[in-house]
């Protein structure tokens, strides 16, 4: 089996370079507060995949936390296409992050001037990674420390605050498990650390609601769209025959065990989520 090469490259500050030469001002409120939102594209074959659904949300997500509008749908293409033709990664996968910080005020702590909103105070830049999406069984365990909060903005946004879900998988790890799905805080099912939940029940997929505090994934999005996926109120305990899977841009995990219980494994992991994918372009 031939290695693929992996080919990452970032872009900051009208400059290309690698990520890690890439310098980063200390006092970026991204970096201090975690005050910054993201999204984690899928470049398939040199495409990116479902990238006005994820400029959408990402719009959405500035809107609800008070932020400037991130940069639009055509400059960021026109970015990932020099990406992919520095990377010769027209054939490959990547995972393309574009991140949006409120940037570098001009006074300390948590406190919001209303010029905060103006782009000029924001700062982007972005991260290409060449990535192979991944399909095998997992073991899970629900998290007994990290709940979701439903009523909060933040549960509808991908920002750069991951610590929870850092803590919800390291907890499981520690018990011997690969990832962990999370309740909300009104005991709901609600999603994996990294992920949505899909659950195959009486031939149907059934997958948390939004009210569950779950993160509206985009190839979520996408099976709701097309009819395949079904929001319910879901619990964490299996019924018999359930099939489990997490679900998000970059693979798509049949879940194998959650907690004690064996669960039956879905087969066709990598084809449930190509089918979510857009056609190739010509």
């Amino acid at each position: 089996m031939i290695k693929k090469e992996n080919k990452s490259i970032a872009w900051f500050d009208n400059q290309w370079d690698k990520i890690a030469n890439l310098q980063f001002p200390l006092q970026d409120r991204g970096l201090h507060l975690g005050d910054g939102i993201f999204e984690t594209i899928l470049i398939h074959q040199g495409y990116p995949q479902h990238l006005q659904s994820h400029i959408k949300r990402w719009e959405k997500s500035a809107l609800l936390l008070g932020m400037a509008n991130p940069p639009e749908a055509d400059w960021i293409e026109e970015l990932i296409n020099q990406a992919v033709q520095r990377c010769n990664a027209s054939e490959t996968d990547a995972a393309l992050r574009i991140n949006w910080s409120r940037g570098c005020l001009e006074t300390r702590g948590i406190n919001i001037p209303i010029t905060s909103t103006h782009p000029s105070t924001h700062r982007f830049w972005l991260e290409f990674n060449s990535i192979s999406p991944s399909f095998q069984p997992i073991t899970t365990l629900i998290s007994r420390h990290e709940r979701r909060n439903p009523w909060s903005n933040l549960s509808q946004c991908k920002t750069f605050g991951y610590g929870q879900s850092i803590q919800a998988r390291r907890e499981a790890q520690l018990a011997g498990f690969d990832d962990a799905l999370l309740l909300s805080t009104n005991n709901e099912l609600c999603c994996g650390s990294t992920a949505n939940i899909l659950i195959f029940r009486e031939g149907k997929w059934l997958t948390p609601h939004l009210k569950s505090g779950c993160l509206p994934g985009v190839m979520r999005q996408q099976g709701l769209n097309r009819g395949l996926f079904k929001e319910a109120e879901l619990s964490a305990i299996p019924q018999s025959k359930d099939q489990w899977v997490l679900i998000n841009s970059l693979g798509c995990h049949p879940i194998q065990k959650l907690n004690n219980t064996q669960l039956e494994i879905f087969p066709k992991s990598y084809e449930l989520w190509q089918s979510l994918l857009m056609p190739k372009r010509q």
